[in-house]
């Protein structure tokens, strides 16, 4: 098990009166954690957390009011043992409303008599689950939007991985010690986390295509213009595996997964984009064992046809790899992928370097992604949408 898989996810249309396809499944594929200590204690410490110990073995029982808020409803979890039996998980996941007082969409009209507002309170559907994989605890929420954007974060907690040292005060350090020292005789080594995602979207519909939409800087020619610049989009439809790598180096690269069997009314490809979160990108040599281990790290994006035996990005059986069956590996046979059933996988990333405060237990660490609709509505889908009742909450107070 890989953590929570959703299945199925589509978004109610008024408009249409019907349900269409946005995502056929969704999971974390894997999830690389390689040390950046070259001692002799400390430079085998590449972690692949999920392919080598499993989201789901490793997944703890939430506590209510805790883990979750009141208003949550919690569900069992079951996963097969290595001698084919099942074992049960408790209180697993949990599913849940939640309003934190953010804005839906609001807009004030001060020209109007009474500077006339409109305002709707982001109400949104959680499931999480929480996996514990050695001294780090992964929260793991899956967000679903009115608007028809799924939000996916990733929380990172617990207590940090550290090693003794003689030193007490930074000014005695003379030489790599691959860390911080964060208390007397303490040291946090550095590290990456690297989270990629199996996103299989079905963009109204299976056959999907993948643009990536430059941004580029046009210069004016005009000269009677005070101007002298502005940007435009080229779309580029990816033919291949490898047209659909990508490296976000720049951010002037937009993701988009389109139909380009159906339009809107007025002629765009219905589709969802991919708003990315951290982009941290690997640092390590290519050649380097673990990272041809973790190739998926080589780039951001990754787009392949639909292959039932292709699920983790890592390839099926980590813990004996040699990175011989990896998505870097698969994409180089460059299948097409227009106008195809095709996977999206994405990889979030973080640089860990670790700082007094981390120590001893880490405050929560987030990131996130969003796929977001993209001419997928002919309109703000939730343009009619009412405001919610009144709901006393307590109030907190000092004393």
């Amino acid at each position: 098990m890989r953590g929570p898989i959703i299945s199925l996810a589509s978004i109610y249309d008024h408009e249409k009166d019907k349900y269409r396809q946005v995502l056929y499944r969704g999971y974390m594929s894997e999830l690389f954690v390689p040390y950046q200590d070259m001692t002799e204690d400390w430079y085998s410490k590449t972690f692949f957390d999920a392919g080598e110990y499993g989201l789901g073995i490793c997944a703890t029982s939430l506590q209510p009011l805790k883990d979750c808020p009141p208003n949550a409803v919690f569900l069992d979890g079951y996963y097969t043992t290595s001698d084919g039996s099942t074992t049960q998980t408790s209180n697993v996941f949990c599913v849940f409303e939640r309003y934190a007082g953010d804005i839906m969409w609001r807009h004030t009209e001060p020209l109007l008599p009474g500077d006339i507002a409109e305002v709707r309170p982001d109400v949104t559907l959680v499931v999480r689950m929480v996996s514990v994989i050695g001294n780090y605890d992964y929260v793991f929420d899956w967000e679903f939007k009115q608007s028809g954007s799924i939000k996916v974060t990733t929380s990172l907690t617990g207590i940090l991985e550290v090693k003794a040292t003689s030193y007490t005060h930074t000014s005695q350090i003379k030489e790599e010690e691959y860390g911080k020292l964060i208390a007397k005789n303490t040291i946090g080594t550095r590290h990456d986390h690297f989270l990629n995602f199996h996103l299989d979207l079905d963009v109204d519909g299976e056959d999907n295509s993948f643009i990536k939409a430059h941004l580029r800087t046009i210069r004016v020619k005009d000269d009677s213009l005070p101007r002298k610049s502005y940007w435009n989009e080229v779309e580029e439809v990816a033919q291949t595996e490898l047209d659909g790598r990508i490296r976000f180096d720049s951010g002037a690269t937009e993701i988009i997964v389109v139909n380009p069997n159906k339009q809107t009314r007025v002629g765009n490809n219905i589709g969802y984009r991919l708003i990315p979160g951290s982009a941290s990108g690997s640092l390590l040599l290519e050649d380097d064992y673990e990272q041809i281990r973790g190739a998926f790290t080589n780039y951001q994006v990754w787009v392949t046809p639909y292959n039932k035996s292709e699920k983790y990005a890592s390839g099926l059986y980590v813990d004996r790899s040699h990175g011989d069956d990896t998505i870097a590996k698969w994409t180089l046979t460059n299948r097409e992928i227009a106008n195809k059933d095709i996977v999206l996988w994405y990889t979030l990333g973080f640089h860990h370097a670790p700082v007094q405060e981390d120590y001893p237990i880490m405050p929560t660490l987030s990131g996130s992604f969003e796929l977001r609709p993209a001419n997928f509505f002919d309109y703000n889908p939730v343009l009619k949408v009412k405001t919610i009742k009144p709901v006393k909450l307590l109030n907190c107070s000092a004393h």
